[in-house]
C-alpha cells in the first residue's frame, strides 16, 4: 500500500480522545486522508459537513471519528433513556451498514460506547431486543429503521449526531422519504451535529443538506471521476469470446482478489459456473442471495477463502474489501455512474488496481455514455488468440426443490 493517498495531518494534531487515538494506533493509522484531514477538524469544532469523496478515501472513519469523539466529549439530553440512541447512521444497502459498524468497533474499542446495526434479510428479533437493551450508535438501513421506530421500539428524542452516508446512492435508491421522516423526528438541526458524505454534491443532494442541516459547510476532495491508479483497459470481445477471454485474463494475471461484474443473474450464474468448473474458487452474489450467506461471501473473499467474486451491482457500493487487484466488468453497465463505482471496488486506500471491461455486442451501446460521464475514453487492447482460453464445461448451480403441494393427482377420464 503507498502513503500518497495519505495528508500531512496527523491524527495526533487534532482534538481528539486518548481513547481514539489509541485505537488508531492499534490499527496502523497516523495521518488522516484528504477527506479526514478536512472534515475532521471542521465536525470535531461542531461544525455540520457535506463532504464529496470517492469510495475507499476513508470518510467512513472520518465521521465515526467525530461522533465517537462528540459523545466522549458531552453529557447525554438529559432524562435519555435506554432504548434511545444518541446517534444514527443511515446507510443505502446492508453491506454498507456492516461495514462501518464493523470500522466503528474498530475504533471504539477502548471506550464504553455501544453501537448496533439493524438492515433487512436477518435477525429481526435479535436486532429488536439490542435495540430495547439500548445502543449509543445506530447503524442502519432506513426501511428496518423505521419498522422498528414505528412499533416504538425507539426513539429519536436523544440524538445527538447523525450521518447520511451515500446520499447520492439515496436518492438512487427512492430512499429519500425515509430519510426526511427520520429527520421530522429528531431534535432540531441546530441541536446535532449532523454530517452527509456522497460522491457527488448534486444539486439534490445540497437541497437535502440544507433542508436539514444547520449552515452546513461544503467539503470536496478527489472530484475526478476515477482513480488515477487505476489502469483502465477495454476489449471488445464477440459474445462468445467473453468467457475463454475472462478465463485467459484470469490465466495472465493471476488475481489476488477478483469481482467480476454482469448485469443479470442469469448471466452471473452462467460466469460463476465458468470459474467453477475451471478451478477457481469463485462466489456468487445476486439480489436473493440471502443475508446471511451474502456476508458470508463477502468475508471468504476477504479472508481469502475465494478469489473472485462474480456479483451484480447489489455489490457495486458499500463494500470495502481489501487487496482487490482487479474488477472486470464482463458486461459495461446500464448505468455510467455504475461504472464508476465499480471499478472504485479497486485501488482503494491508496494501492493499484486495474479495471478490464468487455464492450461486447449486447452493451456496447453503453459505452458512449460512460466515457462522456468520466471524461475521457477508456483506453483499449486486442485480444490476442492466446488470451482465449477453450473453457472445461461449467458447473451448474443446484436448484431448491419446489415445495411440496400436496396430492394433485386426479383419476384419468
Amino acid at each position: 500500500m503507498t502513503q500518497k493517498h495519505l495528508s500531512d495531518v496527523k491524527f495526533s494534531s487534532l482534538k481528539l480522545e486518548p481513547q481514539l487515538l489509541r485505537a488508531l494506533d492499534d490499527l496502523g493509522f497516523t495521518y488522516c486522508t484528504p477527506i479526514q484531514a478536512q472534515a475532521l477538524p471542521l465536525a470535531l469544532a461542531g461544525q455540520n459537513v457535506a463532504g464529496q469523496a470517492q469510495t475507499g478515501t476513508g470518510k467512513t472513519a472520518a465521521f465515526l471519528l467525530a461522533i465517537l469523539n462528540d459523545l466522549l466529549t458531552i453529557e447525554p439530553i438529559e432524562g435519555r433513556r435506554c432504548n434511545e440512541p444518541r446517534a444514527l447512521i443511515l446507510a443505502p444497502t446492508r453491506e454498507l451498514a456492516v461495514q462501518i459498524y464493523e470500522d466503528g468497533l474498530a475504533l471504539a474499542k477502548y471506550t464504553s460506547i455501544k453501537l448496533g446495526a439493524v438492515f433487512g434479510g436477518t435477525g429481526y428479533e435479535e436486532q429488536r431486543q439490542m435495540l430495547t437493551d439500548g445502543v449509543d450508535i445506530l447503524i442502519g438501513t432506513t426501511g428496518r429503521i423505521i419498522d422498528y421506530f414505528k412499533q416504538g421500539i425507539f426513539t429519536l428524542h436523544a440524538i445527538d449526531d447523525v450521518v447520511l452516508d451515500e446520499a447520492d446512492r439515496m436518492f438512487d435508491l427512492g430512499f429519500i422519504k425515509d430519510i426526511r421522516y427520520l429527520f421530522r423526528r429528531m431534535p432540531p438541526a441546530d441541536d446535532r451535529l449532523n454530517m452527509l458524505f456522497s460522491a457527488t454534491l448534486s444539486h439534490r443532494v445540497m437541497e437535502l443538506a440544507y433542508e436539514h442541516m444547520n449552515s452546513v459547510v461544503k467539503v470536496q476532495v478527489d472530484v475526478e471521476m476515477t482513480s488515477g491508479r487505476v489502469e483502465e483497459l477495454l476489449y471488445y470481445p464477440a459474445n462468445e469470446e467473453r468467457i475463454p477471454l475472462l478465463l485467459g485474463l484470469m490465466q495472465k494475471d493471476q488475481p489476488e482478489r477478483a469481482i467480476v461484474f454482469v448485469n443479470t443473474r442469469r448471466e452471473a450464474e452462467r460466469v460463476w459456473g465458468y470459474l467453477a468448473g475451471n478451478d477457481y474458487e469463485a462466489g456468487l452474489l445476486t439480489g436473493d442471495v440471502p443475508q446471511k450467506k451474502r456476508l458470508r461471501l463477502l468475508d471468504d473473499l476477504k479472508s481469502g477463502k475465494l478469489k473472485v467474486l462474480v456479483a451484480t451491482d447489489v455489490a457495486a457500493r458499500g463494500l470495502h474489501i481489501d487487496n482487490v487487484s482487479h474488477v472486470f466488468n464482463y458486461d459495461l453497465p446500464d448505468d455510467a455512474e455504475d461504472y464508476v463505482h465499480r471499478i472504485g471496488r479497486t485501488a482503494r486506500a491508496g494501492a493499484k488496481g486495474i479495471a478490464i471491461s468487455f464492450a461486447s455486442e449486447g452493451t456496447a451501446m453503453n459505452l458512449p455514455a460512460i466515457e462522456a460521464y468520466i471524461g475521457y475514453a477508456i483506453p483499449t487492447a486486442n485480444i490476442e488468440e492466446r488470451l482465449l482460453v477453450n473453457p472445461k464445461a461449467k458447473k451448474v448451480l443446484p436448484r431448491r426443490p419446489r415445495p411440496q403441494q400436496g396430492n394433485r393427482s386426479r383419476p384419468r377420464k
